[in-house]
C-alpha cells in the first residue's frame, strides 16, 4: 500500500543523508518535498500541516550528536512523528475486565465487516477465547448464511440468526445462549448501508443501550481513501467507537486511510486486513508501520509470522536434512506451502530493511506469486517416488508432470533444476572451515587458533 509513498520520502532522505550542514533553506525544502508527497498519498490536509509543521519545528536549531549525521536525526525526527500520527501505541482489544467480551462490528456496505468477523474470531480462538458469531444484518442477502458458512470453515459457533428477528432481540438472545454455552466472547455482525443514514444509526445506537458493548470497531475499507476517514468520524460521533479495522490493507491504495484517521478521530487502528484469507488480518502496531513507510522493513512482524507457521522440531529435522543432503522435493513443496502462510512474497519482502533500495534497481528480481504457484503444481504432479528421488525423473516423466500441472516439459526442468543448484550449494557450503558437519567440526589452523 505505502510503496509509492516510501519511493518518494526515500528520494528525500537520500538528499539529506548527504547533507553536512543543516540550514532553514535546507530542511524548508525537503519538507515541501515531504508534504507533496503525503498529499499524494491521500493524507488529509490539515493532518499534513500539522505533521510538516511539528518535524520543521523539532528540525529548526537541531543540535548535532555525534552518532547521528543532521540528515539522519531529521529521518529519526519523521521516523518518531510517523508513530504518532498513526497512533502511538498499540491498542488491541480489552480481553480482560467484565465478562463476556462483547464486540460489535460497524461500518459501511462492502468495508468486509462480515469476513473480517470471522477473522477476529479466528485471532481471539488461537488465544484461547471461546468466541461466538452473532448475524445481526437481516437485509443484505445471504448475510447470515455467510457468516455461518465461515463458522464452519473456522470449527466457530454462529448464533442461529433468522431475517424475521429484528437485530436488537437477535443480540439479546445471544447473549443469553453464550451465558449458558459457556462462550466468553460474542463478535456482532451488523448490517451497512452504502452511505451513512439516520435508520442504521438508530439501529446500531438500539444495540448499543440495549447490551454493555466493550468494543465498537468500525470497518473501514483503506481502498476508498479519505472518505474513510469521513465515515468513521460520524460513525465515531453517532457511537462513540473504541477502535478502527482497516481492511484491503495489501492494495494499491495510497494510504491516506492509515495516517489519517487517528488524528480525525481520536480513535486507534487496532487491526489492518492484509489479504483475503481467514489468517489474514494483523494486530496494528503504529512503530513497526512507519519504520515500514520509511523502507526501515519490519523484522518483529517477520519473525512473528515465520514462528506462527513453522514448528520448531521441523525446523530442526530440515536443518538435518540440509545438512546430510536428504532434503528432497517433498519438503521444498512443504516450504513453499509455509511461504504461502507468511502471506504473498511483496509482503514478505517489504518487511526485510534495506529491500526497497534493492526493488528500485534496474536488473533486481521481481516477485512472482505465479511462478510459485507453478512451482508447487510441478511437484504436486510429480509421483511421491519422484519427489523422494529426483533423479528417476526421466524425459517420458517429466512430460507426464507438465502434463498434469498444466506447464510444459522446460518449467519441470527449471525446477529440478533450481532444486539441485540448492543441493550442490548446501553441499559445498558443508565443506566450508568452520561449518558443523553431524558432530564434527572441522579445525581451524593453528595460526588462527585463540
Amino acid at each position: 500500500m505505502f510503496d509509492n509513498l516510501t519511493d518518494r520520502l526515500e528520494g528525500v532522505f537520500k538528499k539529506l543523508r548527504g547533507t553536512g550542514i543543516l540550514t532553514e533553506e535546507n530542511i524548508q525544502e525537503s519538507m515541501r518535498e515531504v508534504r507533496m508527497a503525503l498529499l499524494e498519498a491521500d493524507v488529509n490536509f490539515q493532518v499534513v500541516k500539522e505533521f510538516i509543521a511539528n518535524i520543521t519545528e523539532k528540525s529548526v536549531g537541531l543540535e548535532v550528536t555525534k552518532t547521528l549525521s543532521p540528515g539522519q536525526q531529521i529521518i529519526k525526527i519523521v521516523h518518531d512523528e510517523l508513530i504518532e500520527l498513526l497512533g502511538g501505541n498499540t491498542e488491541q482489544i480489552r480481553l480482560d475486565g467484565r465478562q463476556p467480551v462483547t464486540i460489535m462490528m460497524a461500518g459501511l456496505q462492502g468495508s468486509g465487516k462480515t469476513t473480517t468477523s470471522g477473522k477476529l474470531a479466528k485471532m481471539l480462538k488461537e488465544k484461547g477465547r471461546r468466541p461466538y458469531l452473532v448475524p445481526a444484518d437481516i437485509y443484505r442477502p445471504a448475510a447470515i448464511e455467510q457468516l455461518q458458512v465461515l463458522g464452519e470453515k473456522l470449527d466457530i459457533p454462529v448464533h442461529p440468526s433468522t431475517t424475521d428477528s429484528k437485530p436488537v432481540e437477535i443480540c439479546r438472545q445471544a447473549m443469553e445462549a453464550a451465558a449458558k454455552k459457556g462462550y466468553d466472547t460474542l463478535i456482532f455482525d451488523t448490517a451497512g448501508r452504502l452511505h451513512v443514514d439516520e435508520e442504521l444509526m438508530n439501529e446500531l445506537k438500539d444495540i448499543q443501550s440495549s447490551i454493555k458493548l466493550s468494543e465498537i470497531l468500525f470497518v473501514a475499507d483503506s481502498m476508498t481513501g479519505q472518505d474513510a476517514v469521513t465515515v468513521a468520524d460520524k460513525f465515531n460521533q453517532a457511537l462513540e467507537i473504541t477502535g478502527v479495522i482497516l481492511t484491503k490493507m495489501e492494495g494499491d491504495a495510497r494510504g491516506g486511510a492509515a495516517l489519517s484517521i487517528k488524528n480525525i478521530t481520536g480513535k486507534p487502528i487496532k487491526f489492518v486486513g492484509i489479504g483475503e484469507g481467514l489468517d489474514a488480518l494483523e494486530v496494528f502496531h503504529p512503530d513497526r508501520m512507519a519504520s515500514r513507510i520509511l523502507g526501515m522493513g519490519d523484522v518483529l512482524t517477520l519473525i512473528e509470522k515465520a514462528e506462527a507457521v513453522v514448528d520448531k522440531q521441523e525446523a530442526n529435522k530440515l536443518a538435518k536434512k540440509l545438512r546430510q543432503s536428504t532434503f528432497t522435493l517433498e519438503d521444498f513443496l512443504g516450504q513453499i506451502q509455509q511461504i504461502k502462510k507468511m502471506g504473498s512474497l511483496d509482503q514478505i519482502l517489504g518487511m526485510i530493511p534495506g529491500i526497497n533500495k534493492l526493488k528500485q534497481l534496474k536488473d533486481a528480481p521481481k516477485p512472482d506469486e505465479k511462478e510459485l504457484a507453478k512451482t508447487e503444481a510441478i511437484i504436486r504432479s510429480m509421483t511421491r517416488k519422484e519427489r523422494q528421488n529426483h533423479k528417476i525423473i526421466n524425459g517420458s516423466r517429466r512430460q507426464r508432470i507438465a502434463n498434469g500441472s498444466g506447464t510444459s516439459v522446460s518449467d519441470v526442468n527449471r525446477v529440478i533444476k533450481s532444486y539441485a543448484a540448492m543441493l550442490k550449494m548446501m553441499k559445498n557450503m558443508r565443506g566450508k572451515p568452520g561449518l558443523v558437519t553431524g558432530k564434527k567440526r572441522r579445525k581451524m589452523p593453528k595460526g588462527m587458533r585463540k
